[in-house]
């Protein structure tokens, strides 16, 4: 997008917003309004930061007959949207001696006959002003998210331009008689203004006016394009947890999802660029952040998903605590990163008695300078036993309540939810949660540790003095002896079957050696050693099987062991067969096809024997 596409979209927006407020304005229904008059009205914006701050002085003058209770504040769309604090006070007084009231009460307010485009809001006087009378007020507005980088993508070596857009002339239902604005800007680098009349640009500041006798809704559209380097630090998601311990602790974790709202960095990053020049290869990117943490903050953490990053430093002194912390790289425009800051604070500076409650006295909002906080989170984990508990907010949040189970909660613990959007630097005012607490609800945990420790050196003592030995003339002792004697018989068949096995394996390799050699004398001399092996076992394995059959334990095994030997049996006899057949072949000079032919059928029937054995034998196995 061009310059001059740019300012002429916004021109012609300001044009049409303008003529619509005038055109929509019934000034026959707002008669009081224009009796109200301002004047000396000077108004301040700082753009030296992401965060808008607006101060506007002036003041009031009551020129109709009927007294005036409150001041209405009319704020554009574009503005109201993207308002994030506004406080109202009465200056009395000039120089030295000028001081301000409390703060007024500021609320939304909705005006009869006014253009649904704007948004109202009435500062409400402590007392009406009268016929005649006058006084001055200051009213700050914080706003977030209304600079627009333009060009909304830079490379690693652009510096970062935004725009404003405003208006000249202080936009109020109330006639002006003198008025002027001034820009703060962050450095005296600025690409274009808007030139009106009265305008003089110099050092860092941009100064409008003074103009004088404007009338109600006037309105004159500017925009500056300036240079802002410094990094647009949001934090989309921010959930801080404070746990209070009646044992002498306020355990505070902030948890954050940050991410740099500037111009996104376009193109490849050069971390040799950044580290040989970073405030020109890299001139908006964000570097650090310096957390002010009250005094006497102790046990500081600062990590991340993958661990603790050691790049932070820590100064404290009497009145704070600064924690400087340096993400692991350098975040440019688009970039994000998540991480999470803890620490303790001493009990006694944040917790307070009054009327017989206890309460928490701490500070809201971010810690961090400079921060705009989309979603604000506050968890106060009150301890168990916690009741009658209520909350104060100097301004409107949402509010909710949950419960937190940690060790040794039977109830688990009552925590107060605090829910805000839009947070900026001036939410960070001191709100108490109120609560009652008996002191003898601190025994309670200490207690459960006594009487756990005490049941257990209890259960210790019973233990060792406590014969658990099982009698050896018992029934139990007796039949763990049979069944042990049991596995220790089926264990040796196992064994001995196996052998026979191995024998049976040697008997067939025996053929296929003739097969190959044709030396029928050491096949005979094979099946020989063969019969002389399965007869010794044979004897072995009689007092297993006797015993096994008079053992009451094998009851379940028996029938399996003894199906195992006939499968055995018959599989040796076949095996046999199956030599003396190829044996006599051989000698009688027969072909192979013919020996093929004469032993297919034992074949067959030694292969689903050998089957039928191995099942055998896994099914004891288990068993």
């Amino acid at each position: 997008m061009s310059h001059w596409s740019f300012y002429s979209d916004f021109y012609a927006f300001s044009t049409v917003f303008s003529d619509l407020v005038i055109s929509k304005l019934d000034r026959q229904k707002f008669i009081v309004v224009v009796l109200l008059t301002l004047s000396d009205l000077l108004v301040q914006i700082d753009l030296s930061s992401q965060i808008v701050r607006t101060t506007v002085s002036l003041k009031v003058e009551n020129n109709g007959i009927d007294p005036a209770s409150e001041i209405l504040l009319p704020f554009p769309e574009h503005h109201a949207k993207n308002l994030a604090f506004l406080s109202a006070v009465i200056n009395e007084g000039k120089g030295k001696t000028k001081s301000s009231s409390d703060s007024l009460p500021v609320n939304v307010a909705n005006p009869e006959g006014m253009p649904p485009q704007l948004t109202w809001y009435s500062i409400t006087l402590p007392k009406a002003l009268g016929k005649g009378g006058s006084l001055t007020l200051e009213v700050k507005a914080v706003f977030t998210h209304i600079l627009r980088p333009f060009p909304e993508k830079i490379t690693q070596a652009d510096v970062q331009l935004v725009a404003f857009q405003d208006s000249a002339h202080y936009f109020s239902p109330y006639a002006i008689k003198v008025q002027s604005l001034t820009f703060k800007l962050p450095e005296p680098k600025v690409e274009s203004y808007t030139k009106l009349e009265n305008t003089k640009f110099s050092g860092s500041e941009l100064k409008y006016g003074p103009y004088e006798n404007l009338p109600p809704f006037s309105y004159k559209p500017i925009v500056v394009h300036f240079v802002s380097n410094k990094p647009f630090s949001v934090s989309q998601e921010l959930v801080r947890e404070i746990e209070i311990s009646h044992w002498g602790n306020v355990q505070i974790t902030e948890n954050f999802n940050l991410v740099h709202a500037g111009a996104e960095l376009t193109g490849e990053f050069s971390r040799l660029d950044y580290q040989a020049r970073p405030h020109v290869r890299g001139a908006s990117a964000l570097r650090n952040l310096i957390a002010k943490l009250p005094p006497r903050a102790h046990s500081i953490y600062y990590r991340d998903e993958i661990g603790n990053i050691s790049t932070s430093n820590v100064w404290s002194d009497s009145a704070k605590t600064l924690l400087e912390i340096e993400p692991r790289y350098p975040m440019f425009g688009g970039w994000r990163t998540s991480f999470t800051i803890g620490y303790g604070l001493p009990l006694r500076d944040f917790l307070f008695q009054s009327e017989g409650k206890r309460f928490l006295n701490i500070s809201f909002g971010c810690p961090m300078t400079d921060v705009i906080v989309e979603n604000l989170t506050i968890k106060v984990v009150l301890p168990e036993g916690s009741k009658d508990v209520s909350v104060s907010v100097p301004f409107p949040v949402k509010q909710s309540q949950e419960t937190k189970f940690s060790h040794l909660d039977m109830f688990g613990r009552p925590v107060i939810v605090l829910e805000k959007t839009n947070v900026v630097p001036e939410h960070n005012q001191y709100f108490q949660v109120y609560y009652r607490f008996s002191n003898l609800s601190l025994l309670t945990e200490p207690s459960m540790l006594i009487f756990g420790f005490f049941l257990f050196f209890v259960a210790c003592i019973v233990y060792t003095h406590a014969d658990f030995t099982i009698s050896k003339s018992s029934p139990s002792y007796l039949a763990k002896l049979q069944w042990d004697e049991v596995q220790s018989a089926i264990q040796q068949f196992l064994n001995i079957m196996n052998r026979c096995l191995i024998v049976h394996d040697k008997l067939e390799a025996s053929l296929r050696d003739l097969s190959r050699t044709g030396d029928v004398q050491t096949c005979k001399a094979a099946r020989k050693a063969a019969d002389s092996l399965l007869k010794e076992l044979s004897k072995e394995m009689r007092p297993l099987l006797s015993f096994l059959q008079s053992s009451s334990q094998a009851a379940q095994i028996t029938p399996k062991v003894d199906e195992l030997v006939l499968k055995e049996r018959e599989l040796q006899e076949k095996l046999m067969l199956k030599h003396s057949t190829v044996v006599d072949a051989y000698e009688k000079k027969s072909g192979g096809r013919d020996i093929d032919n004469r032993i297919a059928a034992v074949q067959q029937k030694i292969s689903m024997l050998r089957q039928e054995v191995d099942d055998l034998l896994e099914i004891i196995d288990e068993i």
